[in-house]
C-alpha cells in the first residue's frame, strides 16, 4: 500500500493524447487535485496560467519536451510517462532536460508512488533520481533494453552514478 499522504491535496497536471491513460492517472491521484490536457496547447496554458505541485508528462503525441521546459521555467517538478518513447536516449534526455523521473506506462499503477518520491526529494533536498533508480532498479531496463544499453553513452552513465552517490553521501 502506497502512503500517499503527501500527495493529499496537491495540484498535479496530467498531459496525454490518450483519453484513457488521463482517466487512468485522474482515478489513482484521488488524492490530488487534477488538471488534465490532452495536447500542448491546452497544457502550455495550464502551466503558464496556475501553480502545480508536480507535472506528469507524455512525451509523444504532446511534445512533453517543450513542456518540460516550461514546467522547469516555472520550478514544477515533472515525471515523464511513456510507452511509445521508452527507450535509452529517451531516458537520458529526460535526465539532462530536468526531469524527475522516467516511468514507463506498463508502471503506470505506481504513478502515486513515484510522484511521492519525486516530494521526498524535494523536501529533503535530494536527487529524486535516487528513489527513482531504487524503484525502477537497473535490471528493469535490463530486461526491456538488453544488457548493454548503457553502453552507447558511458560517461553519462558514470557521471549520473557518480552524482547519486555524492548527492546522497552530503545527506
Amino acid at each position: 500500500m502506497v502512503d500517499t499522504a503527501l500527495l493529499e491535496g496537491k495540484k498535479i497536471l496530467v498531459v496525454d493524447d490518450e483519453p484513457d491513460v488521463l482517466e487512468v492517472v485522474v482515478d489513482l491521484l484521488k488524492m490530488c487535485k487534477v488538471a488534465t490536457a490532452s495536447n500542448f496547447e491546452d497544457a502550455k496554458k495550464l502551466l503558464e496560467t496556475q501553480t502545480f505541485d508536480l507535472a506528469v508528462l507524455d512525451i509523444m503525441g504532446v511534445d512533453g519536451y517543450g513542456l518540460l521546459k516550461i514546467a522547469n521555467r516555472k520550478k514544477v517538478p515533472v515525471v515523464m510517462l511513456t510507452a511509445h518513447a521508452f527507450n535509452p536516449s529517451n531516458l537520458v534526455k529526460s535526465i539532462k532536460e530536468g526531469a524527475a523521473a522516467y516511468v514507463p506506462k506498463e508502471e503506470i499503477t505506481n504513478i502515486a508512488q513515484f510522484l511521492n518520491d519525486v516530494l521526498v526529494a524535494k523536501a529533503t533536498g535530494k536527487n529524486p533520481w535516487g528513489a527513482w533508480q531504487d524503484r525502477l532498479p537497473s535490471s528493469f531496463f535490463d530486461r526491456r533494453w538488453g544488457a548493454a544499453w548503457r553502453d552507447t553513452d558511458k560517461e553519462f552513465w558514470e557521471t549520473f552514478r557518480k552524482s547519486l552517490k555524492e548527492r546522497t553521501a552530503s545527506k
